[in-house]
């Protein structure tokens, strides 16, 4: 895996790009004296979290022939305080599926998502933070 990342501006305006040409931006807050023209990187590292388990989830359920007609997810978390590096302390997931989906099974299918499938939710258990997740069908 290559990623390449080349700085856009004055500030920390970053474009990040990977092997097969997929752009994200990266910025930080004015606060922190960046121009707020992209994601955060602690903030991508939980839409890395998304994105890793909804292809975990869709994946399982269609293999369970479960026919999903929406799916979303939540994701809070919080970082540690007056401390550098703050890394998340707790991360909580929420998943919304609506459907023609056994219950049982979403659950099923998330919890092996968070437990066993999902590099991102491992990588974040093993720095310590706290991961937590809900299943939602339906509702």
């Amino acid at each position: 895996m290559k990623i390449s990342l080349h700085r856009l501006d004055d500030a920390f305006n970053m474009e990040a790009v990977d092997a097969n040409g997929h752009k994200v931006l990266m910025d930080s807050s004015v606060e922190n004296g960046g121009k707020n023209n992209g994601v955060r990187p602690m903030q991508m590292l939980l839409m890395g979290l998304g994105g890793c388990s909804a292809i975990d989830v869709a994946m399982i359920l269609k293999k369970q022939r479960q026919e999903m007609t929406d799916f979303r997810i939540e994701i809070e978390g919080e970082r540690e305080k007056g401390k550098e590096p703050s890394i998340w302390e707790t991360v909580h997931v929420i998943f919304h599926i609506s459907g023609d989906v056994d219950p049982d099974k979403a659950a099923r299918a998330v919890e092996l998502s968070m437990t066993k499938y999902c590099s991102v939710a491992e990588t974040l258990r093993r720095a310590g933070g706290g991961l937590t997740w809900e299943t939602r069908v339906n509702g």
